[in-house]
């Protein structure tokens, strides 16, 4: 099977990795060359996205709605491919933003599948991916043996790809609001003269026992932001996804506008860049101990 693959940040890397690794025949493309030695071996790079237009199925990890409807719908990628390939979206988008897209694609004849994940850069290229995938039957079953090789579980979430993309933003928006509830247990415990790293142990060991709050619990009590497994900045534009996901239903979400403020804090402190648990920061600024 001809897989294309677009953008290769340390996500994209990691499924054209695992996919060349399985025996795919992989094209990538980015809109920056990447760094030499940065992609398994079996991945080829190709320069224009031209060079993608005979792709069975094409996989996309671009940033958000805009990057991706300017790739596939504006740059023509979309137009160019043959009836019957099938696009897995990967990417946390918005529910709008992928209605329109199936909306798009269904006047190509091609098949439209979200498939965000849930999982950082080592569990990409590990294949330990948790896929919440969204589309036409025939098109997820088509790709079974995709799936296999990038997760370790596939939730699925009916048909209308949008569902995916919804299950994916209230995901993050609970995460996020577990990484906030520990920042400040770990504050108000270091403002008591007790460490912050056994409070987290002690909350990830009990309360907050799932390994993604553990991993984060670490980060939180550590410090330890840089390299960042998923940028601030990203953190703030999911947030705002769910605010856009609860306006549209008229359902008001007290927890993420906090959490908005609490992002946009350490975006006005220049830490965009850093792993999107720094938000943490903004309540130990606020109560003068940063």
């Amino acid at each position: 099977m001809r897989v294309g693959v677009l953008g290769l940040g340390a996500m994209g890397r990691g499924l054209a990795g695992r996919l060349a690794g399985a025996g795919y025949d992989v094209r990538a493309w980015n809109r920056t060359p990447p760094a030499p030695g940065s992609l398994a071996v079996g991945v080829t790079v190709v320069p224009a996205l031209s060079d993608l237009a005979d792709a069975e199925v094409v996989v996309s990890m671009l940033a958000h709605d805009d990057a991706v409807r300017e790739v596939l719908v504006d740059q023509g990628l979309l137009a160019a491919l043959p009836a019957g390939a099938i696009h897995v979206n990967m990417a946390t988008i918005s529910v709008a933003g992928a209605r329109r897209l199936a909306a798009d694609h269904a006047a190509r004849a091609v098949s439209y599948v979200a498939a965000p994940v849930l999982g950082r850069p080592e569990a990409a290229a590990a294949g330990r991916l948790q896929l919440l995938v969204a589309g036409p039957d025939g098109a997820i079953a088509r790709l079974a043996g995709l799936w296999s090789v990038l997760g370790q579980r596939v939730w699925r979430f009916g048909e209308r790809p949008e569902g995916a993309n919804a299950a994916k933003i209230a995901a993050n928006l609970a995460l996020a609001c577990a990484i906030e509830a520990m920042g400040e247990a770990a504050a108000l415990a270091e403002a008591h003269g007790l460490a912050a790293g056994a409070t987290l142990e002690m909350l990830t060991e009990t309360l907050f026992a799932a390994p993604a709050f553990k991993l984060y619990g670490t980060l939180i009590a550590e410090q330890r932001f840089e390299p960042a497994g998923f940028r601030l900045s990203l953190g703030l534009k999911d947030i705002n996804l769910a605010l856009a996901a609860g306006a549209e239903a008229a359902l008001p979400l007290a927890f993420a506008s906090a959490l908005r403020e609490q992002f946009l804090d350490c975006v006005a402190h220049g830490e965009q860049d850093r792993d999107w648990s720094a938000v943490v920061r903004a309540t130990h600024r606020r109560g003068g101990r940063t």
